[in-house]
Protein backbone atom coordinates (compact mmCIF):
# COMPACT_ATOMS: atom_id res chain seq x y z
CA UNK A 1 0.00 0.00 0.00
CA UNK A 2 1.11 3.13 -1.09
CA UNK A 3 1.67 6.18 1.85
CA UNK A 4 0.76 9.54 1.40
CA UNK A 5 1.97 12.39 2.99
CA UNK A 6 1.63 15.93 2.19
CA UNK A 7 4.96 17.49 0.47
CA UNK A 8 7.57 19.19 2.68
CA UNK A 9 9.38 22.51 1.57
CA UNK A 10 12.28 21.61 -0.98
CA UNK A 11 11.04 18.24 -2.09
CA UNK A 12 9.66 18.05 -5.55
CA UNK A 13 7.20 15.86 -5.54
CA UNK A 14 3.56 16.42 -5.80
CA UNK A 15 2.44 16.12 -2.22
CA UNK A 16 -1.52 14.74 -1.07
CA UNK A 17 -4.36 17.04 -0.81
CA UNK A 18 -5.20 17.99 2.99
CA UNK A 19 -8.40 16.63 1.93
CA UNK A 20 -7.67 13.63 1.17
CA UNK A 21 -5.22 13.36 4.29
CA UNK A 22 -7.91 14.72 6.93
CA UNK A 23 -10.76 13.95 5.90
CA UNK A 24 -11.31 11.44 3.00
CA UNK A 25 -13.52 8.89 4.43
CA UNK A 26 -14.52 7.98 0.66
CA UNK A 27 -11.18 6.52 0.32
CA UNK A 28 -11.03 3.87 3.22
CA UNK A 29 -11.89 0.62 2.44
CA UNK A 30 -14.77 0.51 5.39
CA UNK A 31 -16.23 4.19 3.17
CA UNK A 32 -16.02 1.94 -0.11
CA UNK A 33 -16.96 -1.84 0.91
CA UNK A 34 -20.20 0.02 2.87
CA UNK A 35 -20.84 2.50 -0.35
CA UNK A 36 -20.96 -0.70 -2.70
CA UNK A 37 -23.32 -2.87 -0.35
CA UNK A 38 -26.06 -0.45 -0.97
CA UNK A 39 -28.77 -1.22 -3.56
CA UNK A 40 -29.24 1.64 -5.43
CA UNK A 41 -33.11 0.89 -5.91
CA UNK A 42 -33.64 1.32 -2.72
CA UNK A 43 -33.83 4.70 -0.45
CA UNK A 44 -31.67 5.34 2.65
CA UNK A 45 -34.63 5.26 4.66
CA UNK A 46 -38.32 6.48 4.54
CA UNK A 47 -40.77 7.24 7.46
CA UNK A 48 -43.18 9.67 8.99
CA UNK A 49 -43.75 11.67 11.48
CA UNK A 50 -45.65 14.36 13.93
CA UNK A 51 -45.22 17.89 11.93
CA UNK A 52 -46.77 21.32 11.44
CA UNK A 53 -47.89 22.69 8.23
CA UNK A 54 -46.78 25.94 6.94
CA UNK A 55 -49.69 27.79 8.14
CA UNK A 56 -49.73 25.99 11.52
CA UNK A 57 -51.60 23.12 10.90
CA UNK A 58 -50.69 19.59 13.28
CA UNK A 59 -50.38 17.02 10.27
CA UNK A 60 -48.70 14.06 10.13
CA UNK A 61 -44.72 14.50 7.45
CA UNK A 62 -43.53 12.03 5.50
CA UNK A 63 -39.97 11.82 5.19
CA UNK A 64 -37.92 10.13 1.98
CA UNK A 65 -34.42 9.77 2.36
CA UNK A 66 -32.80 8.84 -1.08
CA UNK A 67 -29.58 7.33 -1.77
CA UNK A 68 -27.50 9.50 -4.10
CA UNK A 69 -24.16 9.94 -5.46
CA UNK A 70 -24.20 12.56 -2.53
CA UNK A 71 -23.12 16.35 -2.25
CA UNK A 72 -21.08 17.93 -4.77
CA UNK A 73 -19.05 20.03 -2.20
CA UNK A 74 -18.24 16.53 -0.03
CA UNK A 75 -16.82 15.44 -3.17
CA UNK A 76 -14.07 17.88 -3.52
CA UNK A 77 -13.62 19.03 0.43
CA UNK A 78 -16.57 18.97 2.65
CA UNK A 79 -18.39 20.01 5.95
CA UNK A 80 -16.14 19.16 8.85
CA UNK A 81 -19.48 17.81 10.42
CA UNK A 82 -21.28 16.07 7.79
CA UNK A 83 -21.69 12.25 7.53
CA UNK A 84 -24.17 11.58 4.78
CA UNK A 85 -21.79 10.45 2.63
CA UNK A 86 -22.05 6.89 4.60
CA UNK A 87 -25.25 6.85 2.49
CA UNK A 88 -24.38 7.82 -0.55
CA UNK A 89 -23.64 5.15 -3.85
CA UNK A 90 -21.06 7.45 -6.77
CA UNK A 91 -23.34 4.87 -9.57
CA UNK A 92 -26.78 5.94 -8.82
CA UNK A 93 -28.34 6.60 -11.81
CA UNK A 94 -32.37 8.43 -12.77
CA UNK A 95 -33.92 4.64 -13.28
CA UNK A 96 -32.63 4.54 -9.56
CA UNK A 97 -33.89 7.26 -8.16
CA UNK A 98 -37.00 6.87 -10.12
CA UNK A 99 -37.26 3.34 -8.44
CA UNK A 100 -36.36 5.10 -4.89
CA UNK A 101 -39.64 6.75 -5.36
CA UNK A 102 -41.98 4.67 -6.31
CA UNK A 103 -40.38 2.55 -3.52
CA UNK A 104 -40.96 5.23 -1.15
CA UNK A 105 -44.71 5.99 -1.98
CA UNK A 106 -45.63 2.43 -1.97
CA UNK A 107 -44.29 1.75 1.49
CA UNK A 108 -46.77 5.13 2.55
CA UNK A 109 -49.02 4.18 0.65
CA UNK A 110 -49.13 7.00 -2.05
CA UNK A 111 -48.52 9.94 0.97
CA UNK A 112 -52.19 9.24 1.87
CA UNK A 113 -53.07 11.35 4.87
CA UNK A 114 -50.23 13.28 5.33
CA UNK A 115 -50.05 16.34 4.22
CA UNK A 116 -45.93 17.08 4.13
CA UNK A 117 -43.60 15.44 2.34
CA UNK A 118 -39.57 15.57 2.66
CA UNK A 119 -37.51 14.71 0.32
CA UNK A 120 -33.71 14.81 1.55
CA UNK A 121 -30.39 13.70 -0.85
CA UNK A 122 -27.37 14.06 1.63
CA UNK A 123 -27.07 16.98 -0.92
CA UNK A 124 -29.34 19.12 -2.72
CA UNK A 125 -32.38 18.37 -4.72
CA UNK A 126 -32.07 21.46 -6.92
CA UNK A 127 -28.43 20.34 -7.79
CA UNK A 128 -27.98 19.06 -11.40
CA UNK A 129 -24.60 17.39 -10.80
CA UNK A 130 -25.98 15.51 -7.90
CA UNK A 131 -29.76 14.81 -9.13
CA UNK A 132 -30.56 14.46 -12.87
CA UNK A 133 -32.75 17.32 -13.92
CA UNK A 134 -35.94 14.42 -15.34
CA UNK A 135 -36.57 13.59 -11.53
CA UNK A 136 -36.21 16.74 -9.90
CA UNK A 137 -39.31 17.46 -12.41
CA UNK A 138 -41.06 14.52 -10.66
CA UNK A 139 -40.53 15.30 -7.49
CA UNK A 140 -41.56 18.63 -8.04
CA UNK A 141 -44.18 18.10 -10.19
CA UNK A 142 -45.67 14.79 -8.30
CA UNK A 143 -46.04 16.34 -5.01
CA UNK A 144 -47.99 19.44 -6.59
CA UNK A 145 -50.06 16.94 -8.24
CA UNK A 146 -50.54 15.35 -4.85
CA UNK A 147 -51.24 18.62 -3.25
CA UNK A 148 -48.56 17.79 -0.83
CA UNK A 149 -46.36 20.31 1.32
CA UNK A 150 -42.86 19.60 -0.54
CA UNK A 151 -39.82 20.29 1.51
CA UNK A 152 -36.08 19.85 0.03
CA UNK A 153 -32.60 20.86 0.67
CA UNK A 154 -29.88 22.96 -0.90
CA UNK A 155 -26.89 24.63 -0.56
CA UNK A 156 -26.85 28.11 -1.52
CA UNK A 157 -25.21 28.07 -5.05
CA UNK A 158 -27.97 26.09 -6.10
CA UNK A 159 -30.59 29.14 -5.54
CA UNK A 160 -30.39 31.51 -8.45
CA UNK A 161 -33.34 33.06 -9.99
CA UNK A 162 -32.51 30.86 -13.04
CA UNK A 163 -33.18 27.71 -11.34
CA UNK A 164 -36.01 28.76 -9.17
CA UNK A 165 -38.20 30.44 -12.12
CA UNK A 166 -38.02 26.36 -13.53
CA UNK A 167 -38.77 24.98 -10.46
CA UNK A 168 -41.82 27.16 -9.68
CA UNK A 169 -43.22 27.11 -12.92
CA UNK A 170 -43.48 22.67 -12.27
CA UNK A 171 -44.58 23.51 -7.80
CA UNK A 172 -45.22 26.97 -7.38
CA UNK A 173 -45.20 26.61 -3.52
CA UNK A 174 -42.68 24.59 -1.31
CA UNK A 175 -39.99 25.29 1.14
CA UNK A 176 -35.99 25.06 0.62
CA UNK A 177 -34.12 24.06 3.58
CA UNK A 178 -30.46 25.87 3.56
CA UNK A 179 -28.12 24.24 5.56
CA UNK A 180 -26.23 27.93 7.03
CA UNK A 181 -25.13 26.15 10.07
CA UNK A 182 -23.60 29.71 11.29
CA UNK A 183 -24.27 32.96 10.78
CA UNK A 184 -20.96 34.12 10.79
CA UNK A 185 -18.10 33.71 7.66
CA UNK A 186 -15.21 32.78 10.16
CA UNK A 187 -17.28 29.56 11.75
CA UNK A 188 -18.39 29.02 8.50
CA UNK A 189 -14.99 28.92 6.99
CA UNK A 190 -12.81 27.19 9.75
CA UNK A 191 -14.97 25.84 12.19
CA UNK A 192 -17.65 23.82 9.54
CA UNK A 193 -15.62 24.25 6.06
CA UNK A 194 -18.89 25.16 4.22
CA UNK A 195 -17.42 26.65 1.74
CA UNK A 196 -20.05 29.73 0.86
CA UNK A 197 -20.29 33.03 2.81
CA UNK A 198 -23.02 34.36 4.55
CA UNK A 199 -23.74 36.69 1.92
CA UNK A 200 -24.70 33.89 -1.10
CA UNK A 201 -26.29 32.75 2.25
CA UNK A 202 -28.20 36.36 2.09
CA UNK A 203 -28.44 36.24 -2.15
CA UNK A 204 -30.12 32.91 -1.80
CA UNK A 205 -32.91 33.91 0.70
CA UNK A 206 -33.45 37.43 -1.63
CA UNK A 207 -33.95 34.68 -5.06
CA UNK A 208 -36.47 32.69 -2.55
CA UNK A 209 -38.68 35.34 -1.28
CA UNK A 210 -38.96 36.75 -4.61
CA UNK A 211 -40.19 33.17 -6.00
CA UNK A 212 -42.50 33.63 -2.77
CA UNK A 213 -40.57 30.03 -1.21
CA UNK A 214 -40.72 29.32 2.24
CA UNK A 215 -37.11 29.61 3.71
CA UNK A 216 -36.24 27.19 6.23
CA UNK A 217 -32.68 27.79 8.24
CA UNK A 218 -30.56 24.85 9.52
CA UNK A 219 -28.26 26.06 12.27
CA UNK A 220 -25.31 23.95 14.47
CA UNK A 221 -25.49 24.06 17.41
CA UNK A 222 -21.54 23.39 18.87
CA UNK A 223 -19.53 23.30 15.59
CA UNK A 224 -16.13 21.54 16.45
CA UNK A 225 -13.27 24.03 17.45
CA UNK A 226 -15.85 25.51 20.16
CA UNK A 227 -16.53 25.80 23.46
CA UNK A 228 -20.04 24.87 25.13
CA UNK A 229 -20.14 28.44 26.29
CA UNK A 230 -18.80 29.83 22.70
CA UNK A 231 -21.55 27.85 20.95
CA UNK A 232 -24.45 29.07 23.34
CA UNK A 233 -23.59 32.82 22.86
CA UNK A 234 -23.01 32.54 19.61
CA UNK A 235 -26.49 30.47 18.30
CA UNK A 236 -28.47 33.22 20.09
CA UNK A 237 -26.81 35.75 17.36
CA UNK A 238 -27.32 33.34 14.84
CA UNK A 239 -30.65 32.78 15.33
CA UNK A 240 -31.39 36.34 15.29
CA UNK A 241 -29.70 37.36 12.57
CA UNK A 242 -31.84 34.88 10.78
CA UNK A 243 -35.30 35.13 12.33
CA UNK A 244 -36.73 37.88 10.10
CA UNK A 245 -35.43 36.13 6.75
CA UNK A 246 -36.27 32.61 7.79
CA UNK A 247 -39.93 31.12 8.65
CA UNK A 248 -38.84 28.30 10.29
CA UNK A 249 -35.39 27.91 12.13
CA UNK A 250 -34.03 24.12 12.52
CA UNK A 251 -31.58 24.43 15.62
CA UNK A 252 -29.31 21.18 15.25
CA UNK A 253 -27.67 19.84 17.91
CA UNK A 254 -24.16 18.57 16.54
CA UNK A 255 -23.97 14.11 16.73
CA UNK A 256 -21.02 12.52 16.07
CA UNK A 257 -21.58 11.04 12.66
CA UNK A 258 -19.07 8.10 11.41
CA UNK A 259 -15.50 9.12 9.34
CA UNK A 260 -15.89 12.85 10.15
CA UNK A 261 -13.54 15.51 11.28
CA UNK A 262 -15.63 15.87 14.54
CA UNK A 263 -15.49 12.10 14.92
CA UNK A 264 -11.90 11.88 15.34
CA UNK A 265 -12.17 15.34 17.80
CA UNK A 266 -14.93 13.41 19.82
CA UNK A 267 -12.45 10.00 19.52
CA UNK A 268 -9.50 12.00 20.92
CA UNK A 269 -11.38 13.39 24.01
CA UNK A 270 -11.37 17.05 22.20
CA UNK A 271 -14.97 17.48 21.73
CA UNK A 272 -17.92 17.01 23.64
CA UNK A 273 -21.50 17.28 21.67
CA UNK A 274 -23.36 19.53 23.29
CA UNK A 275 -25.46 19.37 27.09
CA UNK A 276 -29.44 19.08 26.83
CA UNK A 277 -29.19 21.89 29.09
CA UNK A 278 -27.29 24.31 26.76
CA UNK A 279 -30.37 23.48 24.72
CA UNK A 280 -32.87 24.75 27.15
CA UNK A 281 -30.56 27.19 27.98
CA UNK A 282 -30.73 28.17 24.17
CA UNK A 283 -34.76 28.18 23.56
CA UNK A 284 -34.78 30.23 27.04
CA UNK A 285 -32.81 33.12 25.65
CA UNK A 286 -33.83 32.98 22.08
CA UNK A 287 -37.51 32.96 22.57
CA UNK A 288 -38.01 36.61 22.71
CA UNK A 289 -36.24 36.96 19.54
CA UNK A 290 -39.17 34.74 18.01
CA UNK A 291 -41.86 35.79 19.93
CA UNK A 292 -41.35 39.42 21.50
CA UNK A 293 -43.98 39.64 22.64
CA UNK A 294 -43.93 36.40 24.92
CA UNK A 295 -46.71 34.30 22.83
CA UNK A 296 -45.99 31.28 21.61
CA UNK A 297 -46.37 28.99 18.06
CA UNK A 298 -49.44 30.63 16.06
CA UNK A 299 -49.73 33.72 17.68
CA UNK A 300 -49.49 37.25 16.10
CA UNK A 301 -46.07 38.28 17.86
CA UNK A 302 -44.18 34.78 16.27
CA UNK A 303 -41.68 36.04 13.88
CA UNK A 304 -40.19 32.59 12.62
CA UNK A 305 -40.86 28.98 14.24
CA UNK A 306 -37.87 27.95 16.65
CA UNK A 307 -37.46 24.14 15.77
CA UNK A 308 -34.93 21.85 17.77
CA UNK A 309 -35.10 18.11 17.53
CA UNK A 310 -31.96 16.87 19.44
CA UNK A 311 -31.03 13.99 16.79
CA UNK A 312 -29.07 10.73 18.73
CA UNK A 313 -30.52 12.83 22.04
CA UNK A 314 -29.58 11.29 25.32
CA UNK A 315 -27.09 9.26 23.11
CA UNK A 316 -23.17 9.46 23.95
CA UNK A 317 -22.72 10.73 20.13
CA UNK A 318 -25.75 13.27 20.68
CA UNK A 319 -26.46 15.97 22.63
CA UNK A 320 -26.68 14.79 26.24
CA UNK A 321 -26.98 15.27 29.91
CA UNK A 322 -25.95 12.50 32.94
CA UNK A 323 -28.05 9.43 31.68
CA UNK A 324 -30.64 10.02 34.15
CA UNK A 325 -32.79 12.95 32.79
CA UNK A 326 -32.00 13.30 29.59
CA UNK A 327 -35.26 11.43 28.18
CA UNK A 328 -37.72 13.90 30.15
CA UNK A 329 -34.77 16.78 28.57
CA UNK A 330 -35.47 15.18 25.25
CA UNK A 331 -39.32 15.21 25.46
CA UNK A 332 -39.73 18.77 26.71
CA UNK A 333 -37.06 20.12 23.63
CA UNK A 334 -39.65 18.60 21.15
CA UNK A 335 -42.70 19.30 22.47
CA UNK A 336 -41.47 23.14 22.50
CA UNK A 337 -40.82 22.98 18.72
CA UNK A 338 -44.66 22.15 18.23
CA UNK A 339 -45.94 24.58 20.76
CA UNK A 340 -43.28 27.30 21.29
CA UNK A 341 -44.28 27.44 24.97
CA UNK A 342 -41.86 27.62 27.54
CA UNK A 343 -44.21 26.31 30.06
CA UNK A 344 -43.14 22.74 28.86
CA UNK A 345 -39.82 23.04 30.82
CA UNK A 346 -41.81 23.88 33.75
CA UNK A 347 -40.56 21.46 37.05
CA UNK A 348 -37.64 19.58 34.84
CA UNK A 349 -34.58 19.47 36.88
CA UNK A 350 -31.18 17.52 38.05
CA UNK A 351 -28.42 17.74 40.15
CA UNK A 352 -25.98 17.72 36.42
CA UNK A 353 -27.76 20.66 36.17
CA UNK A 354 -25.17 22.31 38.88
CA UNK A 355 -22.28 20.56 36.42
CA UNK A 356 -23.54 22.42 33.53
CA UNK A 357 -23.67 25.43 35.03
CA UNK A 358 -19.87 25.31 36.48
CA UNK A 359 -18.59 24.17 32.96
CA UNK A 360 -20.37 27.08 31.18
CA UNK A 361 -18.84 29.78 33.96
CA UNK A 362 -15.54 28.48 33.63
CA UNK A 363 -15.47 28.33 29.90
CA UNK A 364 -16.53 31.94 30.10
CA UNK A 365 -13.70 32.55 32.63
CA UNK A 366 -11.07 30.68 30.86
CA UNK A 367 -9.20 30.55 27.86
CA UNK A 368 -10.70 27.41 26.71
CA UNK A 369 -11.37 26.96 22.41
CA UNK A 370 -11.88 23.23 22.83
CA UNK A 371 -14.17 23.77 26.28
CA UNK A 372 -13.33 21.88 29.39
CA UNK A 373 -16.47 19.60 29.46
CA UNK A 374 -15.82 16.04 30.53
CA UNK A 375 -17.36 12.63 30.00
CA UNK A 376 -20.86 12.57 31.55
CA UNK A 377 -20.84 8.79 31.42
CA UNK A 378 -19.33 5.85 32.99
CA UNK A 379 -16.73 5.58 36.27
CA UNK A 380 -14.65 8.18 36.27
CA UNK A 381 -11.72 6.36 37.32
CA UNK A 382 -11.81 4.69 34.51
CA UNK A 383 -11.83 7.00 32.01
CA UNK A 384 -8.76 8.90 33.43
CA UNK A 385 -7.22 5.34 33.73
CA UNK A 386 -7.53 5.38 29.95
CA UNK A 387 -6.39 9.26 29.06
Amino acid sequence: MTVRKLAMTGEIQKGAKIHDLVKAPANTPWAIEKQQSWDGNLPATVYYTPEMTSDGKPCTAATVILRTKGCHWWWSSGCTFCGYFNDTRDDVTNENLHAQWEHAKKKLNNFEGMDMVKVYTSGSLLEDREIPVEFQQTVLSECHELGKELIVESRCEQLTEEKLQWATSINPKFTVAIGLEAYDDEVLKFHVNKGFTTKSFDRAVKNLQKFDIRVKTYLMFKPPFMSEADALDHIVEWISAVAESSDEISVNPMNIQRGTIIDRLHNDRQYRPPWLWSLVEMIHKAHDIIHPDGGTNGDEDQVSRLIVHPTAGGKIRGSHNCGSCDSEVVAAIERYAVSGDLLEFEGIDCSCKQTWREEISLERCLPTPLGISLPRRGDRAKVLRSA
